[in-house]
């Protein structure tokens, strides 16, 4: 039991410190906003060290100020099946959260919070598009026990209603991740990308310190462009080398981005939940019951197929929510860079009855590729004939490159699309360069929409969407009986089946 129950306690003093780690994170992630500010600003007193180095002292301040004032008016209390949390300086915030409305509970242990042993614990709700409560510092052991009377709390309520016996936990390692895994990992993912569009408004800056610092080596860059001295192939290894050392530099901040997010990634089975912590600097720590699970991914990028690799998700309530993310989110637990086999392995643990490995795919209509290649063509070629008409060659024909592009990847977009459905799943296969293989239960949809556009309507073709609690799947350009089919097959199951969805 815990102690200090109905009492109106406070943080330990280490909230501080995540309170003003917070203040920062909010800064950063508002930066955008205040680059060009930054710029001007940067020009003007760059050479004032007296004012930056006040500036900097004045947001020093600012953020201890802020952590103090958001540790003294945060306090929490425990009562019999309920959770009450004050917190807020000028805009308060009262939460009063029941056990019973309770669906995740997670941990996050930040790097500083470990030499006091202690943990933030966030309680997410059914249906909540927010947080619905975060207990911002607890002892770990008290955390521990508050977890588990959240948990015998709804077991109870469980037995009560079913007349179940109490299980007993016990935790069975699932799945773990190596660095060898999250190396992999880094490399096969969109981070690389990530980090470029990011970078994106320093580019010209970047470069200038580029060529700054190779001129400063010695070489004329001025001298070395206009020169004829050397052959094309020369010119073309240069840039090349440069191109490479730049992947290369992106690649390894994508690996370290995947293991500071998933070191000692470990995939955990007690019963009828899922456990999945991991993280470097932040241990997190998420439970998933399994009846709220409603969907589960296989998905590939090119790297990924080439690896022979797969990211599996499974997604639950919310998952596609802004707030949720790969490494940290509520929504989803996902097992990065798995074989095929370990990958169908621990699907079957969660669904033994699914076949995602084996079904076999039913084609969407060609004339889903018709059309947007239409759209392409009513876009580029036109623009390719004004850009002719006015003597814009090299333009022209760069549009013209572009249609032809987009052709093939709008064919390629086309096979990849497949659907199946067999016993009580549905199967959807999607992708371009990569495929993303999707599977749920039937009785977990909660809605089915069926429309035609005009186009659609003159081949006698329609897309399905399926709602689901995660969010929805939508399989375009399929035959009309064949769609109609489908909603009334599902509509059928889940009014016959009568199961709960979470």
């Amino acid at each position: 039991m815990i102690s200090y129950k109905g009492q109106w306690l406070k943080l330990s003093p280490v909230a501080i410190i995540y309170f003003a780690v917070q203040f920062v994170k909010d800064v950063g992630n508002n930066l955008i906003y205040l680059l060009p500010a930054i710029f001007v600003g940067y020009n003007q007193f760059s050479e004032n060290a007296v004012t930056i180095v006040s500036g900097l002292a004045a947001l020093l301040v600012l953020v201890v100020i802020s952590a103090l004032l958001k540790f003294y008016f945060y306090q929490y209390r425990l009562t019999e099946g309920r959770v009450q949390i004050h917190s807020g300086v000028f805009q308060k915030k009262h939460i009063d959260l029941p056990f019973e409305r309770i669906q995740n509970v997670r941990f996050e242990q930040p790097i500083f919070y470990r030499p006091s042993h202690h943990v933030c614990m966030l309680l997410d709700t059914a249906g909540s598009n927010k947080l619905e409560a975060k207990i911002i510092a607890l002892p770990k052991d008290t955390a521990d026990a508050l977890k588990r009377e959240i948990l015998s709390y709804k077991a109870q309520e469980v037995k009560t209603t079913e007349n179940d016996e109490p299980q007993t936990e016990h935790e069975q390692l699932l799945n773990s991740r190596s660095i060898k895994d999250l190396i992999m990992h880094g490399l096969a993912s969109n981070r690389i990308w990530i980090v470029l569009g990011a970078l994106a408004p320093f580019f010209n800056s970047l470069s200038e310190k580029f060529i700054e610092g190779v001129e400063n080596m010695g070489v004329d860059v001025d001298a070395l462009m206009e020169s004829s001295q050397y052959a094309f192939w020369q010119y073309f290894l240069f840039f090349l080398s440069i191109a490479f050392v730049v992947i290369a530099v992106m690649a390894l901040i994508s690996v370290l981005g995947s293991v500071i997010t998933f070191y000692d990634f470990k995939l955990t089975r007690s019963n009828d939940r899922y456990i999945r912590r991991n993280g470097l600097f932040t241990r997190h720590e998420v439970v998933m019951k399994l009846s709220r699970l409603q969907m589960i991914v296989c998905q590939q990028n090119w790297l990924d197929k080439a690896l022979k690799r797969v990211n599996l998700k499974f997604e639950q309530l919310g998952a596609g929510l802004e707030r949720q993310s790969a490494g940290t989110s509520g929504g989803k637990i996902m097992v990065p860079s798995v074989t095929l086999e370990q990958a169908n392995t621990l699907a079957s643990d969660a669904w033994p009855e699914n076949q995602l490995k084996t079904i076999k795919y039913h084609p969407v209509s060609k004339r889903l590729a018709v059309r947007n290649t239409l759209i392409a063509f009513w876009l580029l070629v036109p623009l390719s004939i004004a850009l002719t008409y006015y003597e814009q060659t090299e333009l022209a024909l760069a549009s013209v490159t572009l249609f032809v592009l987009a052709t093939l990847l709008i064919i390629l977009g086309w096979k990849r699309w497949g659907y199946a459905i067999k016993d009580d799943f549905i199967y959807l296969r999607k992708g371009l360069i990569g495929v993303n293989y999707r599977c749920f239960p039937i009785h977990k949809i909660q809605q089915t929409q069926l429309h035609q556009s005009w186009f659609m309507r003159r081949f006698r073709l329609c897309s399905v969407k399926f709602v689901l609690a995660c969010g929805g799947q939508t399989l375009p350009f399929i035959k009309k009986p064949t769609g109609e089919k489908l909603v009334d097959t599902s509509l059928h199951q889940v009014e016959a089946l009568k199961r709960s969805w979470m």
